[in-house]
């Protein structure tokens, strides 16, 4: 199945629901079919061709949501880019991927230009325009195996890896995730995750998958989402940890009474958050999406009220299985349960993709034996649910003991004087590496005294082993567009010292 059919039944099924609606256009899915036609057809018209690489650097919305549409109705690829990439990033990452047009909005054209691409420009703006004056609407049916984008990793280490997906995967791990969610037919859902991260994708599409209506916001701002989420009646929503916490601190998310349908996904989420998410909204499904942009669905924790933090078990289209975490671990000699292991997901699920673009060294590393090795630690429990330990890269060496950041992050947060943190390890001479904990102190706190309480705290609940040596006040944790926590910037030390306490 490709997504332009995925569009078009959406169309028949019901042409006058909404489909978008927001803070940009509001459309029909007529509409809706209608503009990308025509959008695709200017694209032809600027020389965009069966398989071109088309670049979209701008911010959310509908906008962006119709483009990558229309893209797909010329069989060409949508390579939408972080806003976040600086202008060396981005340039690499249009080069890398050899696009023939880039298509930029006003805030984001100047990097464009800068990036050394600006022969390769177009303003959004001038597309739409000329979409409008176009008589000749353009609809190809692509392929399956066709790819339908190329997403590139946020890069938390080195550049940045384009990940090619064909339509089939695109359509089926939107599939997935509509039954794994347990997405209701109809339901309008926000649409604020970024359309260059997996999950901003994943939520259009499965918002088209059940005739939903998508309810864009260009750029996330905690009162106009609330805001939305009231007026539009947003039934369900998939969203980062990070803005979970932003919407709670609104004070208004209990009022969301069309609200029953919570997932998240992209970084840990502590149970404190869940707790308050729970009673605030009281959902009938509440879901741990565990996966990548590599292959969508890992595992699915399928009631977050009942085991905060579980990352379940293997999803309707995976199969899932914890080594040995030592690199050239043989993938058919699982670890015994309440072992931590590494996660690897067979890559002959639907949903996979079929290796990085232009990068054999990084297939070499990752996909072994028709296995993806995903870098993540894990542990199963009694029932054979996984629970997410950390990262391999993360691991910090201690006095000749390796140990994981999570478990430690995971008891912090509970510590009232404590607002966010991450755990890192840092060079010593005595320790190697000596574990240091970041912390933000809650609001009004003195960050000294926030130091000194989470030492305390860590003395009381975490063995000797673990007890951070070092606690570091900071006025925020660096983390990426869609909230994942950047360690190498505080490793480095890029950060502002607010206060401090040492053992």
């Amino acid at each position: 199945m490709d997504l332009v059919t995925t569009l078009r039944w959406a169309v028949e099924r019901n042409p006058d629901r909404p489909a978008v609606r927001g803070t940009g256009r509001w459309l029909t899915y007529r509409e809706w079919d209608a503009r990308t036609d025509r959008l695709a057809g200017a694209l032809r018209s600027l020389g965009v061709e069966r398989g071109a690489r088309v670049g979209l650097v701008m911010h959310g919305g509908e906008q962006l949501a119709s483009l990558h549409l229309a893209v797909q109705k010329l069989g060409a690829v949508s390579v939408p880019l972080s806003t976040r990439f600086g202008t060396e990033e981005l340039g690499y990452c249009l080069g890398d991927a050899d696009v023939r047009l880039v298509v930029a909005d006003a805030a984001h054209a100047e990097r464009v230009a800068a990036s050394g691409r600006g022969d390769l420009l177009r303003e959004v703006a001038a597309v739409d325009a000329l979409a409008e004056r176009l008589d000749s609407p353009t609809c190809v049916v692509p392929a399956d195996e066709d790819v339908s984008v190329m997403l590139y990793t946020s890069g938390t280490t080195g550049k940045p890896k384009g990940v090619p997906r064909t339509h089939r995967a695109e359509h089926l791990a939107a599939v997935a995730h509509v039954m794994q969610t347990r997405q209701r037919q109809g339901v309008p859902t926000l649409g604020v995750m970024p359309l260059f991260h997996t999950m901003g994708l994943r939520t259009l599409l499965a918002s088209i998958v059940v005739g939903g209506t998508w309810v864009g916001q260009p750029a996330f701002d905690a009162d106009e989402s609330m805001q939305l989420i009231l007026d539009e009646r947003i039934g369900s929503l998939y969203l980062v940890p990070t803005i979970y916490w932003s919407l709670l601190r609104t004070g208004r998310l209990g009022d969301a009474r069309a609200l029953d349908n919570l997932a998240y996904a992209g970084a840990a989420m502590t149970p404190s958050l869940a707790e308050k998410l729970v009673e605030q909204v009281a959902p009938a499904s509440f879901v741990n999406h565990f996966g990548s942009t590599e292959i969508y669905t890992f595992t699915i924790g399928p009631d977050v009220a009942a085991k905060p933090g579980c990352a379940g078990r293997a999803g309707l289209f995976s199969r899932v299985r914890l080594i040995a975490p030592d690199a050239g671990a043989p993938v058919d000699e699982e670890v015994e349960r309440g072992a931590q292991g590494q996660v690897i997901v067979s890559m002959a699920s639907p949903e996979a993709f079929g290796g990085y673009w232009n990068r054999p060294d990084a297939n070499t590393k990752a996909i072994r034996d028709g296995w993806y090795h995903t870098g993540d630690l894990a542990i199963a429990d009694e029932d054979g649910d996984l629970w997410v330990s950390g990262r391999t890269d993360d691991m910090i060496n201690s006095g000749g003991e390796n140990i994981y950041p999570d478990e430690i992050e995971s008891v912090l947060a509970r510590c009232p004087a404590i607002d966010d943190v991450c755990v890192v390890g840092l060079p010593d001479e005595r320790w190697g590496h000596a574990v240091t904990a970041f912390v933000v102190p809650v609001r009004g706190a003195d960050p000294l005294a926030t130091a000194e309480q989470a030492l305390a705290w860590a003395r009381q609940e975490l063995p000797s082993l673990k007890r951070p040596k070092r606690v570091i006040a900071v006025d925020s944790i660096p983390r990426s567009g869609v909230g994942k926590t950047l360690r190498r910037t505080l490793v480095a030390g890029e950060y502002d010292l607010r206060g401090e306490a040492r053992v």
